[in-house]
């Protein structure tokens, strides 16, 4: 009997995630406080341009 489609990619991908190497705990920690440290400082930068646009968008409207 064949197997369906969805049950051979099932099968397969179950096969592929068994050949991942997982990080450990304290790599998984490591990297979660990389990304959190970008994010926060991407963050920032983004609302400081935010904050830079609005208070030059607000001096040209004065200028009117």
């Amino acid at each position: 009997m064949k197997e369906s489609k969805s049950i051979r990619y099932l099968r397969e991908s179950w096969y592929e995630l068994s050949k991942v190497t997982w990080p450990t705990k304290n790599q998984a920690i490591k990297i979660t406080a990389i990304v959190l440290g970008f994010t926060l400082v991407f963050a920032a930068f983004l609302g400081l341009v935010d904050f830079l646009f609005g208070t030059g968008y607000q001096f040209l409207i004065n200028l009117i």
